[in-house]
């Protein structure tokens, strides 16, 4: 068995790792950018070092750095988990160079499957069925132009070395093909160093399953059954379930199969998945997708159903062990459902939310299980991974954990940064999530984008006016009398007015006008839209109220000049301004077509023009990363760029002038 082992990644993959090390008796390295300096994951650690700056490739993707680190402590072995480096050969060769065990599969392996393309080939000849497409050596433009006209639209163009959506886009016009490759090959090229590209049939109503493999260094190799993957936005999965639902045996069988097919292939010996997509309009007949030689973010949902420890079998396959179990000694018991709790703002375009958390709770509750990789003391940063923690409901049937799952997202509070954790209770509790899920769920559950149900956003700006009003009376109870005096009239108590109209601005940056009355019983009458919502005050003190609204509970407190509200999973961030102090935000919009504003936070990753260049509307013109996304930003109108405000690397923030132009 290993003994020192550095974990070359950050977030809850690596506390989830460090978690399995301590049951096995095996001390844990930690590795951190500057970004990460406090980061959870480096205080669980027995050791810990710092790699370089807060940008991944002058840190998390430099080998050399991580190399120096295992060499300074001294560690046996490299658990890579997801992401970064887990798939990547250069970290392979270096750690085979450096006599360090390298946890995950052999190097063939881990460079065939890395291609898309050369994955597809060697699939076809292990008996695998592909989507019909092209993955040809030729990739001028005019030989990727016929071989689209050849395929069909719509199409997928993808990036041979990507993953997780980035490079892919959707043709549905031979008109606009040419310019979709030209965008998928820049965001290729900034993302993987490789703006290699193939073409696939667009397969209208897909589903996502995949077969979850496990093999040794011994020859042996089982499945542990499949998961279903359907429900994704931009490619990202947010919900991932085992089993997957209204899946026919023989399909599930076929997927078996073709998985272990392909792992006996290539002689697989580590964890590692076999995607697949499947055609509902055609009886879901399965296609190969791609094969990722690592562990998955949803090992969680095969881990409770099937009770295996993945990571575990990782480590011990990576020492040297034989599996202790064959697949007739596999069963599989049970429903496990997760999802993926980001750090982003749903309402808003699922906008990147980043900052401190200021306040981060789990309640344990029966058949609920939370893999994260923050605390109250996290800083969430726009230079990495949106995703703060995984919610996972287990239970003997779906219902039982989808019950379980929405308990988990209710009960797991986090403040400071938005989350989507109302978004992924809504989507859930839908009936269309009961009936064959497809890649298409979202877009035809939130067709014109997701918006917080109106009874809920009322109540949470209702709560924030209430409860700024009540800890803004306590604060000034303690006050000098007249001083500190926003409104006051004769016959109420000094402080604030007996009525008093307050507005309510939140991450839509709309002002709501919100009015409140004092009741004789002292409890308070919020008006909103008309609508007149009693409230209970539960408690009040210096630093919080707690309030109910209907059977609702809400949780108030102030944070500088923000009123943040919690209440089973939702978050509103607000600022609340009495009516005689506020003033109307001015409502002059920039001319459209004189410059470029960044309409989420980022990191510039390219610019993509020079001053004086002539551009055409809808060309790109510079791609900002949020969170391991790539934006890529296109010019509004044809046009000159008259300036770059802005260097590739920097730091934006929401509303930020990147470009100008001049009418060309």
């Amino acid at each position: 068995m290993l003994s020192k082992l550095l974990v070359a990644n950050r977030g809850e993959i690596a506390c989830r790792v460090m978690r399995a090390c301590r049951q096995l008796g095996i001390r844990t390295v930690a590795i951190h950018s500057d970004a990460d300096a406090g980061a959870r994951h480096v205080r669980e650690a027995d050791e810990y070092v710092r790699i370089g700056p807060a940008p991944a490739r002058e840190s998390y993707l430099d080998v050399q750095a991580i190399m120096r680190a295992v060499r300074d402590t001294q560690a046996d072995a490299i658990h890579p988990g997801y992401g970064f480096l887990s798939e990547k050969s250069d970290l392979i060769d270096a750690c085979a160079a450096a006599d360090v065990v390298f946890v995950g599969p052999h190097r063939a392996a881990v460079a065939t499957m890395g291609s898309k393309i050369e994955s597809k080939r060697i699939a076809r000849s292990a008996g695998v069925v592909c989507i019909p497409g092209y993955d040809g050596a030729d990739q001028s433009l005019d030989r990727l132009y016929e071989e689209a006209l050849r395929i069909g639209f719509p199409l997928l163009i993808k990036a041979s070395a990507g993953g997780g959506g980035k490079g892919m886009k959707r043709v549905d016009d031979p008109a606009a093909f040419r310019d979709r490759v030209r965008e998928a090959r820049t965001e290729a090229l900034a993302a993987f160093g490789d703006d290699r590209l193939l073409l696939e049939r667009c397969i209208l109503r897909p589903r996502h399953v995949e077969v979850q493999l496990l093999g040794d260094r011994h020859g042996n190799l089982v499945h542990l059954y499949e998961r279903e993957c359907s429900i994704q936005r931009q490619y990202q999965k947010l919900i991932e379930e085992a089993p997957a639902p209204h899946l026919p045996d023989a399909i599930r069988s076929r997927l078996f199969d073709a998985a272990l097919a392909l792992g006996r292939h290539i002689a697989y010996d580590s964890v590692g998945t076999v995607e697949f997509v499947l055609d509902a309009d055609d009886g879901d007949a399965p296609y190969f997708l791609e094969m990722n030689t690592r562990l998955q973010v949803e090992h969680p949902v095969t881990e409770l159903t099937t009770g295996i420890d993945l990571v575990e079998q990782q480590i011990r396959v990576a020492s040297g062990e034989r599996l202790a179990f064959r697949q007739t000694d596999l069963c599989r018991d049970g429903w496990a459902i997760e999802a993926r709790v980001n750090a982003e703002v749903p309402e808003d375009g699922f906008c990147a939310a980043a900052g401190r958390i200021t306040s981060y709770q789990e309640q344990a509750a029966p058949g609920v299980r939370i893999d994260s990789g923050i605390d109250a003391q996290s800083d969430v940063s726009l230079h990495y991974d949106s995703m703060l923690a995984k919610v996972i409901g287990f239970g003997g049937t779906r219902d039982a954990a989808l019950a379980r799952l929405v308990t988990g997202l209710r009960n797991l509070r986090i403040e400071g940064p938005q989350t989507n954790q109302t978004f992924l209770i809504d989507l859930v509790e839908r009936p269309a999530f009961h009936a064959v899920l497809s890649t298409g769920f979202l877009a035809e559950q939130f067709p014109d984008g997701y918006r917080v149900p109106s009874l809920l956003a009322h109540a949470l700006t209702a709560a924030a006016a209430a409860g700024w009003t009540c800890l803004t009376q306590r604060h000034r109870a303690h006050d000098v009398p007249l001083t500190m005096l926003i409104g006051f009239r004769l016959t109420a108590p000094a402080g604030l007015a007996a009525t008093t109209n307050l507005h309510v601005t939140g991450s839509d940056d709309i002002a709501q006008l919100v009015r409140i009355a004092w009741t004789d019983c002292g409890a308070l009458a919020v008006t909103l839209h008309g609508e007149v919502l009693p409230v209970t005050i539960a408690h009040v003190d210096d630093a919080a109220a707690v309030l109910e609204i209907g059977r609702r509970r809400f949780d108030v407190h102030r944070d500088g000049e923000a009123t943040c509200v919690w209440s089973d999973g939702a978050q509103a961030i607000c600022r609340v301004v009495p009516d005689v102090l506020y003033r109307p935000v001015s409502s002059h919009a920039a001319r459209a077509g004189d410059r470029l504003v960044a309409e989420l936070p980022g990191v510039v990753d390219q610019v993509l023009v020079e001053v004086g260049q002539r551009v055409k509307a809808g060309e790109p013109v510079l791609v900002l990363a949020a969170m391991k996304l790539f934006h890529t930003l296109a010019a509004p109108a044809d046009a000159i760029v008259a300036s770059i405000e802005v260097t590739a690397g920097a730091t934006v923030g929401r509303g930020t002038v990147l470009l100008s132009f001049e009418t060309a």
